[in-house]
């Protein structure tokens, strides 16, 4: 069976708190291109604030827009940002949502939510070769509107450690990008975090529950 891995040290976020994070410096990973901390050697958004914190760099962090706008990425402006999402997510939707993934609009934002019992096998980070595809469509809809920002957030239950979690959801937020990446989409557009078990969407007591908070989740935010 075709799988598609990358190594969790290759592309990950790595943060201890909002002021650090948008002042920070950040580095190019040489095997893919996907920003990092260059300040930190583990990978995951910590803390409370982390959701927040991760909006602000989406949507305000200067050095991320200018190296976006450097990649030859047009900013979005006015009404134009309602209707350039309104038409990604009406693509999405058509392409994904009898494949498995979900697709929610949250303002100007789109959120694809990749469950990973049809995404990664358990407790492992190779995206299963059936996917593939899923993804394949995934990149093309992205390159087709370039103007968006790509946080790609990886999420586990609560069956294991903490430090497992939180490794196991790095590594498979990181596999994802790494692929997408592979598929040609500008690596300037992407940050990579790992939440571990801290963000469910459903209760770790029920196995239904359970299978929901194993996610990852790609959040596309306009460039404005």
């Amino acid at each position: 069976m075709r799988t598609f891995n990358l190594s969790s040290r290759n592309v990950v976020l790595a943060l201890t708190g909002a002021a650090f994070l948008l002042a920070g410096c950040e580095t190019v990973d040489t095997s893919n291109g996907v920003k990092t901390s260059s300040k930190t050697k583990s990978g995951a958004l910590i803390g409370a604030g982390a959701g927040a914190v991760l909006g602000a760099l989406s949507n305000k962090n200067d050095r991320r827009k200018n190296a976006v706008i450097g990649a030859g990425i047009g900013a979005l402006a006015g009404a134009g940002v309602g209707a350039y999402m309104d038409r990604q997510s009406k693509d999405l939707r058509a392409q994904l949502e009898s494949r498995g993934v979900y697709v929610t609009r949250q303002g100007d934002n789109i959120i694809l939510n990749l469950p990973s019992d049809v995404t990664f096998s358990t407790g492992s980070a190779d995206i299963a070769g059936s996917f593939l595809p899923v993804l394949d469509d995934v990149a093309t809809i992205l390159n087709q509107y370039p103007s968006t920002y790509i946080d790609v957030v990886g999420h586990a239950d609560s069956q294991g450690s903490d430090a497992f979690n939180l490794d196991l959801s790095e590594r498979r937020a990181n596999a994802t990008a790494g692929y997408l990446v592979a598929r040609k989409v500008k690596s300037e557009r992407i940050y990579v975090a790992g939440m571990g078990e801290t963000r469910p969407i459903a209760s770790n007591d029920t196995a239904e529950g359970r299978a929901k908070n194993r996610r990852v989740e790609i959040t596309l935010r306009p460039v404005e």
